[in-house]
């Protein structure tokens, strides 16, 4: 098949073509989803369109338990791409990642799948994070200039679309869709122990990594073990409040293809807040597209990335 040749996936199954971008959450967030998914290194690849951006793409996605990535784009016909996306029907904002149609599956099959002519096949190059992703940062001890403070609201709230609007206006966050030009100062300092970076401006302390993606009501479980665990020397880690997570928030994108500074890892493109949606859902802010946004906090969830107060720099 000219199409794993072309990626250099000699190993590759094939394509599930019953597989759609809603169906894997069920399939690979959780283990054996699948009965036949029995092994954290087994991938199975489908086609899929992201219609994040204009023109939509048709792209391959390589899936597994807790992995994905988007090996290639597919050069498809642009009206038939939009045409596929237009049958989806009125889909909320945060639902740009849809399933192909059958005439693109018999169009796939025609010119890519059976074809020897592999040019409409254009693979993606994984991003990697540096090595140090604290490299430039000053550290705890050094004498450092920092923005004036700014005391975010912290804990559990409810909110809704409008005080969303309205904590993104009053502390002038980034956010894409509904603050483009907002530009929230901080200044991050190295802690020294790969594990933690502060902010002096918010006076908070995060974690580089986090955790990886599940329900809310799994997050706080988390939260409990790596408390009594003292990850980091602390037991004080919790959720950050909505208005905490979107401090973290650039105006561009500055590494791994995400809104986040290059001092975090990019394993967590989104994560929770601890701010359930009024009317139902839960908040997210989005490291990727660069916004908050709700959805279910069951399936698929999100990803964690805890904060604390950080007495030494208040």
């Amino acid at each position: 098949m000219s199409l794993f040749k072309r990626l250099n996936l000699t190993h590759a199954p094939g394509i599930d073509w019953e597989m759609t971008p809603d169906y894997t959450f069920g399939t690979f967030e959780s283990w054996g989803g699948r009965e036949r998914v029995r092994s954290k290194e087994e991938r199975i690849y489908y086609f899929f369109i992201d219609g994040w951006e204009d023109p939509p793409k048709l792209c391959l996605m390589e899936r597994g338990i807790k992995h994905a990535r988007v090996v290639a784009e597919i050069l498809a016909p642009e009206e038939m791409v939009r045409q596929c996306v237009s049958e989806q029907g009125k889909v909320a904002f945060f639902e740009r990642t849809h399933p192909i149609n059958a005439e693109l599956k018999e169009w796939l099959i025609a010119n890519v799948i059976e074809s020897e002519d592999d040019s409409l096949v254009v693979p993606l190059e994984t991003a990697k994070e540096p090595e140090d992703l604290t490299t430039g940062l000053p550290g705890r001890d050094d004498a450092v200039e920092a923005a004036a403070r700014v005391w975010l609201p912290e804990g559990f709230k409810e909110m809704s679309e409008e005080d969303v609007a309205a904590a993104i206006t009053q502390y002038n966050f980034t956010d894409q869709e509904r603050n483009p030009g907002g530009a929230f100062p901080h200044t991050f300092i190295d802690n020294g122990d790969g594990l933690t970076i502060s902010d002096r401006v918010t006076g908070l302390m995060w974690q580089r990594s986090g955790t990886d993606i599940m329900s809310y009501r799994s997050l706080k479980r988390e939260v409990e073990r790596l408390n009594k665990e003292r990850f980091a020397g602390f037991d004080d880690w919790r959720i950050p409040s909505l208005e905490e997570a979107m401090s973290l928030l650039e105006s561009d994108k500055l590494a791994n293809d995400q809104y986040l500074h290059r001092c975090f890892s990019g394993n967590q493109p989104f994560i929770f807040v601890d701010a359930p949606r009024k009317k139902g859902g839960y908040w997210f802010v989005d490291f990727k597209q660069g916004r908050a946004f709700w959805a279910s906090g069951t399936i698929p969830g999100g990803f964690g990335r805890l904060c604390r107060t950080d007495e030494a720099i208040r």
